[in-house]
């Protein structure tokens, strides 16, 4: 039998859903206009491997929102147990963070790239969808800038930053 909750109670039934449900951690960065941008992002998912793409969503009330929409290139930095201060950096409101970010460089091609995470891939987004306050972007990878990295992956879980590793392995 399915349970349905009245339409003021989804939203808060969603959350919770999702809350229960961890999600990797990245930070999606751009070259805006008035200087490089940046998101944290729970969102993202690999849509194809060969070719390449991935898609993040992004609500449009952030204050990067407009920059990372209007940029044809992005970096998608996969951040790791490490990097749990980057992507509260990124995750909070719109200051100037790259002041605050110990390792980062601009690339030749523009977008910032951050030091020390899992590994950044260059992508050119291809399409964007709005939906609801958020917009889904499908990228294309163009490249990726930094190796494969082997520390554990930084998680999102329960409003909060985890890390999971083979400790936390069910099969083989």
């Amino acid at each position: 039998m399915q349970t349905h909750f009245p339409a003021a109670t989804i939203a808060d039934q969603f959350r919770l859903a999702f809350g229960n449900h961890p999600a990797g951690v990245a930070v999606v960065t751009a070259a805006g206009s008035c200087g490089p941008v940046g998101i944290t992002a729970s969102s993202l998912i690999s849509v194809s491997a060969d070719p390449a793409y991935l898609a993040f969503n992004i609500a449009r009330r952030s204050g990067a929102a407009k920059a990372i929409l209007d940029a044809e290139h992005v970096l998608v930095h996969l951040l790791t147990a490490r990097n749990a201060d980057v992507a509260a950096l990124f995750a909070g409101p719109g200051e100037d963070r790259f002041a605050k970010l110990a390792g980062w460089e601009k690339l030749p091609t523009g977008e910032p790239l951050i030091h020390g995470v899992g590994v950044a891939m260059r992508c050119s987004i291809e399409s964007r969808v709005a939906a609801g306050p958020a917009t889904v972007v499908v990228a294309s990878v163009l490249e990726v800038i930094s190796g494969q990295s082997t520390a554990a992956p930084l998680v999102y879980h329960r409003r909060g930053y985890h890390s999971i590793g083979e400790h936390t392995r069910l099969t083989a």
